[in-house]
């Protein structure tokens, strides 16, 4: 648009000296001429829009928010209109305890006071876009500082208003999802209300204070050192229920030792023996005897 002002500058000049008896005034035609140019090319590049990737065109004419919205890619559009463009690609905002990690300087961490009256610390990371039909909306209700004014306050409210309901070690373990499940809910909802989609909300850290730290793992090393010992005095009645089958077994073999061999089955085994003895390849001269028992002779 500005070319085209220019080029009726340059009208106005030309047809100033047109009307003006000086020497100069031959050259107002062709000023002319040229002026009607670069408004008529002020005017042709007024209303080529171009919409980069990733964003939408908002137009305003004389002050007025359009209704629709420009995508990406070209557009021929009013000239007098002016265009404000919106990312529309996922953003995060994180508010975080470590200096340079988020949008802010320094600890922008999230201090709540749990049901219990305990200080925690939260760091929180937000993941949304601008709802693309809402671009209007939120140039005219809202404009492009949208993260200080929408974001950040109802983010940090969302965490205060639910952390309230939770003791402090319930934040940090059993109820932490179902902690993180309501402040989600809450920040869809105040979200969508401003023309804002939240992908994904993301409770990074709870820190307790330093003595309900200690206090917690005081507990899981009770907890650790209960176990094994459990599992010690398992494995040690295992071992006695081992030892006490094995006794028994002894002890029904020698009972069936004592009472189950007869007189022949004690010959038998003997005259078995003796044989297994007499073919050994090492034995010379072998002499069994006994009351009850022949001499038997081998000689190699």
């Amino acid at each position: 648009m500005l070319i085209a002002i220019l080029g009726v500058i340059a009208l106005i000049v030309g047809i100033v000296l047109k009307r003006s008896p000086e020497p100069g005034s031959r050259f107002a035609g062709t000023i002319n001429r040229i002026a009607v140019l670069v408004i008529l090319l002020g005017i042709l590049v007024s209303s080529i829009k171009i919409i980069d990737p990733g964003k939408v065109g908002v137009q305003v004419l004389f002050g007025k928010v359009q209704d629709g919205v420009l995508e990406s890619g070209l557009h021929i559009i009013n000239p007098f209109v002016e265009v404000t463009t919106f990312s529309v690609q996922t953003e995060n905002y994180t508010m975080s305890a470590k200096e340079n990690e988020g949008q802010q300087p320094g600890d922008d961490a999230i201090r709540v006071l749990s049901s219990d009256g305990l200080e925690v610390t939260i760091d929180l990371s937000v993941l949304y876009k601008i709802n693309s039909a809402k671009a209007p909306f939120i140039l005219q209700n809202i404009g492009a500082n949208y993260e200080d004014k929408i974001v950040r306050p109802i983010t940090r409210t969302a965490i205060r208003d639910n952390a309230v309901n939770y003791v402090a070690v319930d934040l940090y373990s059993t109820k932490r999802g179902e902690f993180q499940a309501r402040i989600n809910k809450t920040i869809i909802d105040n979200f969508a209300r401003n023309g804002l989609l939240v992908q994904q909300v993301l409770v990074r850290n709870i820190s307790l204070p330093a003595t309900v730290r200690a206090s917690i793992e005081s507990k899981i090393q009770a907890e650790q050192d209960a176990q094994k010992m459990q599992f010690v005095l398992q494995k040690e009645r295992q071992e006695a229920d081992r030892k006490r089958v094995e006794a028994q077994g002894i002890a029904d073999y020698q009972k069936i030792l004592s009472t189950g061999l007869s007189d022949k089955q004690l010959m038998y085994e003997s005259i078995k023996a003796q044989k297994e003895i007499a073919l050994s390849p090492n034995t010379k001269v072998i002499i069994i005897g006994g009351k009850n028992n022949p001499i038997m002779l081998s000689d190699k």
